[in-house]
């Protein structure tokens, strides 16, 4: 075997290509340091086709997401993947939410190598994988209303005025269970309740166990604050590759619990009167090496304008990442905001700078949903930050009290129902910028 087969091996199972008993081996006889350096090299075109002739893999599936955020995908069989990657693969976008009409409705799918993973849970009798793909007229050009150009051109923005940025994501989900015909939660359990209150931690532990076959990291897990309510945590990554493994995780939760005869729900307010279910988006922002979070005492002043420029914009961008009529219903309650303000570590804030060292330092924004557009809403709140480092925006004061109790019209508000926060998003010169103004205007007509 060359040694660029043996590397290529390793790196496969590094990022849990195989089989759960051939990773477990793995990470309990190599050190993290190094599994990590090999996954950040990535897959390339050629690795793909290699794996895919060597390891008897029966489909492909091309996947991407609709304008709103709902995964969509196509399989094809290996013969037509180098099609896939020099031509790509067409399809109907008309028949696609939020994309294109039918007098012009040819859309190409082109696989982006370094998002390959294997579908555990479909690869019996034959391996399956799954690319995530980026979305492209006939001509070549890219198509404007895929949320990953999207949010590729505020990367790029970004790198060019000197930061890079890393996301971590906290997702939160209830189990239903179905019970004389009605759809109840899956237990009574409560905040890090343990079995028998906690009837969902196997469940957790496959998702867990699946995430890491398909190259997430999951990080932690546990019981929420609703009945049936859950969290699985991940290790914090790239901007685009966050939103990617939101997608993916979101698939993964919804197929293991249907596996095991549940139904999982991201509904921001699934159960009425209980916690719901929030996307607390973790931020880093690094400058010349060093996460501008970083250090004690006061804060950087581009830390700063970061932060006042997504206060400033948050009300324009609630219907991108609160973009449903029952998101409303969970904020101003069970720890999920309804004042744009921050604080550090106080919860009951928009934004909150949590007390960790070193690079966990970040800043964590807490009103978005589960069900968000992950690629729309990631773009808009980068873009919000730079603004406001562009702009040299200066932060307000720390608000300090429980916000949950503060009276209305003492701290700038977020709008109270969706159809408030479309209003201002269809009037923000900002978010037709910063998403263009047909992807943009198409989101809120759907």
């Amino acid at each position: 075997m060359t040694e660029r087969r043996r590397e290529r091996k390793r790196r496969f199972s590094v990022c849990a290509l195989f089989d759960t008993e051939r990773v477990m081996y793995y990470n309990r006889n190599v050190k993290t340091a190094e599994a990590e350096k090999r996954c950040a090299m990535g897959f390339t075109q050629q690795d793909v086709s290699e794996f895919v002739r060597e390891n008897d893999v029966r489909f492909i599936r091309l996947a991407f997401c609709d304008l709103f955020g709902e995964l969509k995908n196509i399989s094809i069989l290996p013969d037509r993947l180098e099609k896939a990657f020099k031509y790509g693969i067409a399809f109907d976008a008309s028949a696609v939410r939020g994309f294109l009409g039918v007098d012009r409705s040819d859309l190409f799918l082109r696989p982006d190598p370094s998002t390959m993973s294997v579908v555990p849970w479909r690869s019996m009798g034959g391996v399956v994988i799954r690319m995530i793909c980026d979305i492209y007229y006939p001509d070549g050009k890219p198509f404007e209303g895929s949320g990953r150009y999207v949010l590729d051109r505020i990367k790029r923005r970004a790198a060019g005025m000197g930061y890079s940025c890393n996301i971590g994501a906290e997702c939160e989900f209830y189990l239903f269970r179905e019970e004389e015909g009605k759809m109840v939660p899956l237990d009574d359990g409560g905040y890090f309740d343990v079995f028998p209150k906690d009837r969902g931690e196997n469940v957790r532990r496959e998702i867990c166990v699946t995430l890491e076959q398909m190259g997430l990291r999951p990080e932690r897990s546990h019981h929420e604050h609703g009945p049936g309510q859950n969290e699985v945590d991940f290790r914090y990554d790239g901007v685009m590759e966050t939103a990617d493994n939101i997608v993916t995780f979101r698939w993964v939760v919804a197929s293991v619990a249907r596996n095991n005869g549940l139904t999982a729900s991201f509904e921001p307010k699934p159960v009425p009167g209980e916690s719901g279910n929030g996307l607390h988006v973790n931020i880093s922002l690094i400058k010349d090496g060093v996460n501008i979070f970083d250090g004690d005492g006061a804060m950087r002043r581009d830390a700063r304008s970061f932060i006042a420029g997504i206060l400033n914009r948050i009300s324009e961008i609630c219907a991108f990442t609160n973009p449903k009529e029952a998101s409303y219903a969970r904020l101003g309650a069970f720890e999920a905001p309804r004042f744009a303000t921050w604080s550090r570590g106080n919860r009951s804030q928009l934004i909150r700078v949590p007390y960790a060292y070193g690079d966990s330092k970040r800043i964590e924004v807490r009103n978005p949903d589960c069900v968000v557009n992950p690629y729309l809403a990631f773009a808009l709140l980068l873009n919000a930050g730079l603004e406001g480092i562009e702009n040299g925006e200066e932060l307000p004061d720390e608000c300090d009290e429980n916000a949950y109790l503060a009276q209305e019209g003492k701290y700038p508000m977020l709008p109270a129902t969706l159809s408030e926060a479309k209003a201002l998003a269809a009037k923000s010169a900002f978010v037709a910028e910063t998403l263009g103004k047909k992807a943009a205007e198409s989101f809120l007509e759907g």
